[in-house]
C-alpha cells in the first residue's frame, strides 16, 4: 500500500514525487540505498539554479534530508550523516531545526556526541536561529545530549543564562540538571582514579615479586658462570652474553618486536642488579652497553 500523495504548495513536483518514492522505498520496501538516490534527487532539483525558490522548496528540502537521515542511519552509515546534510545546506546555521534534531540524536545514541559540538555551538549562536520557535527547545537537547556527556559545564551554564528563551524557573531547573551532572562526574572521576592507582598498586607487587624471583635467579646463574669460567679458563663476560642470547631463543622472543622491548629493558637493569651483587667493587668487571 503506498502512502498518500504529499501535498507542497508552490514546490516542483518532481521534487515532491521523489520524496514520494523515498518513503515507501524507507517505509515499505526497506531499500534504503534506493531512498537515499531519491532524496539526493530530490535535493538537487530543489537547487536555486533548478528554477525553484529557497522559500517555497524549504519544508519538502526538510523532508527529503530527514528521510536521507534516516536510511543513512539504518545501513550504519551514521558517520556520513552530517557531511551529506551540509552538501545541500553548506553551514550549519542554515540547517532546519528538525535536521539538527535527528543529528543531535543519532551522534548521541552511537555515543559521539562531540560530533555535534561545533555544528550545535554554531547553530545556537545564530541570530536568525534564536527567533525560531524551536530554539529554546534545541538549546535543552544540545545541553543534555552534547554539552553535559561531554563534560562542558562551564559551556552549559553560560548558554543557559544567556538564552532569552527560558524563563527563571526554566533556568534554575536547567542549572541544577548541569549542577547534579558535574558532581556525578566528579564521583565517577574518583572512582575511576582510585581504581587505575588500585590496578597500578597491584601490578607493581606481581612485578616486584617476579623481579625479586628474577633477580635470584640470574645472581646465581652469574655465580656459577663466573665458576665455569674459571674452572674452564673460559671468558667470562662471553659466557654470559651467550647465556642470555640462549635464553632470548627458548622462550621465543623477538628483540626486535616492539612489544619485547618492556621486558629486555627490565632483564637489562636485573643483570646490572645481579653484577652489583655478584661482584665487589675492587674485581668487578666493567660493563659496557
Amino acid at each position: 500500500m503506498r502512502s498518500e500523495p504529499l501535498a507542497w504548495p508552490a514546490v516542483s513536483a518532481h521534487a515532491a514525487s521523489l520524496l514520494e518514492e523515498a518513503v515507501d522505498l524507507l517505509v515499505l520496501h526497506r531499500d534504503f540505498a534506493a531512498a537515499v538516490e531519491k532524496c539526493e534527487a530530490g535535493c538537487d532539483s530543489l537547487d536555486p539554479g533548478a528554477g525553484s525558490s529557497p522559500e517555497s522548496s524549504a519544508e519538502v528540502k526538510c523532508s527529503l534530508c530527514v528521510v536521507g537521515i534516516q536510511a543513512l542511519a539504518e545501513m550504519n552509515r551514521w558517520r556520513e550523516v552530517l557531511s551529506w546534510v551540509l552538501q545541500y545546506y553548506h553551514v550549519p546555521q542554515h540547517l532546519p531545526p528538525k535536521v539538527v534534531e535527528l543529528c543531535i540524536l543519532l551522534y548521541s545514541k552511537v555515543r559521539e556526541p562531540q560530533v555535534m559540538l561545533e555544528v550545535g555551538s554554531s547553530w545556537l549562536g545564530d541570530e536568525t536561529n534564536k527567533s525560531l520557535p524551536e530554539y529554546g527547545s534545541l538549546l535543552e537537547l544540545y545541553l543534555l545530549h552534547v554539552l553535559l556527556p561531554l563534560g562542558r559545564f562551564e559551556g552549559a551554564e553560560e548558554l543557559v543564562c544567556g538564552c532569552d528563551a527560558f524563563d527563571s524557573e526554566q533556568q534554575q531547573a536547567l542549572l541544577g540538571t548541569v549542577y547534579e551532572s558535574r558532581c556525578q562526574w566528579t564521583q565517577e572521576e574518583k572512582m575511576h582514579s582510585a581504581a587505575e592507582e588500585h590496578q597500578d598498586a597491584a601490578t607493581e607487587s606481581v612485578l616486584g615479586a617476579l623481579s625479586q624471583k628474577l633477580l635470584t635467579v640470574l645472581t646465581l646463574l652469574c655465580r656459577a658462570l663466573r665458576s665455569m669460567s674459571s674452572h674452564f679458563y673460559l671468558p667470562y663476560k662471553k659466557m654470559l652474553l651467550a647465556t642470555f642470547l640462549l635464553y632470548l631463543v627458548v622462550v621465543r622472543l623477538d628483540p626486535a618486536s616492539p612489544t619485547s622491548l618492556p621486558l629486555i629493558y627490565k632483564l637489562v637493569q636485573l643483570f646490572r642488579q645481579a653484577w652489583t651483587t655478584v661482584f665487589s667493587p675492587i674485581d668487578r668487571p666493567p660493563i659496557q652497553d
